[in-house]
């Protein structure tokens, strides 16, 4: 409730500046608020969401896109998709990756960063969540990335959502008209639909949860020491805190005789 009577408020705010609070570069556009389980100074990642959502990068995105920043050893990483050794070693054999000293495709190692996107004009996703920003506003003051975040992972998973099945041609490619992206088209199709992945934990595979997974993992590669620096954070500003007490004391003790004698 609060967090909708900000957004009202904000909203109210930015229109009075002659703007709206929701706007990515290019036009206005409607990013969906989704509540990521990593969003917050003590959010952290949700190990079965990730899996859930490099199983729909496989299955579904590394068709066209790639993850050329993203090392497959990090897949076992705490704090991140957590996989365990084996299955890690097992996932990067299953997929080719070229060697330069070979001149030849093989199976990919561990040490092996994932391909480059198979087609020239699809972006690699590597760090894709850190490059798209959903919550804008109003008037670049910036108070809606304050209230919301930087809405990278929303930009994704609003996309993905955000179709709504109209098409037109246009200077011979087929554009699908989507109320997330700038200008309201894009000439990638709709890549994901109810029950197109299974998941071996049995979550929920519509739609709408396969974008939140998937975008979650996005923010994983993106940002894939963000539970490590949220850590340090905390630990940082509690050391700040005992050092400000001590140093308040310290100054205490030091000049109490000069405040005695006045």
């Amino acid at each position: 409730m609060i967090k909708k009577t900000l957004l009202t408020a904000f909203v109210a705010l930015g229109m009075s500046f002659g703007t709206t609070a929701v706007l990515a570069a290019g036009g206005e556009t409607h990013i969906e608020d989704y509540d990521f389980s990593f969003e917050g100074p003590f959010g952290k990642f949700d190990e079965n969401q990730l899996q859930r959502g490099l199983k729909v990068y496989t299955e579904v995105c590394a068709a066209c896109h790639g993850l050329r920043q993203v090392a497959f050893r990090t897949l076992a990483d705490e704090g991140g998709p957590n996989l365990p050794e084996d299955q890690m070693k097992a996932y990067a054999a299953e997929i080719e990756v070229f060697d330069k000293e070979l001149d030849d495709t093989r199976s990919a190692k561990p040490s092996d960063k994932f391909p480059g996107s198979a087609l020239e004009n699809a972006p690699d996703l590597s760090l894709m969540a850190k490059a798209r920003a959903g919550f804008h506003g109003p008037h670049g003051l910036g108070i809606n990335q304050i209230v919301f975040g930087m809405g990278g992972p929303e930009h994704i998973a609003s996309i993905l959502t955000g179709y709504t099945g109209k098409e037109k041609e246009e200077a011979g490619a087929t554009l699908y008209e989507n109320t997330a992206f700038p200008g309201g088209w894009i000439a990638m199709g709709p890549p994901l639909e109810d029950e197109q992945v299974e998941f071996d934990d049995g979550h929920a595979n519509d739609m709408v949860s396969m974008a939140e997974d998937v975008s979650a993992f996005l923010m994983w590669t993106a940002e894939p020491k963000m539970m490590a620096r949220k850590k340090l954070g905390v630990l940082s500003v509690l050391f700040l805190s005992f050092f400000s007490v001590l140093l308040y004391l310290t100054n205490k003790r030091i000049w109490a005789p000069v405040k005695r004698k006045d």
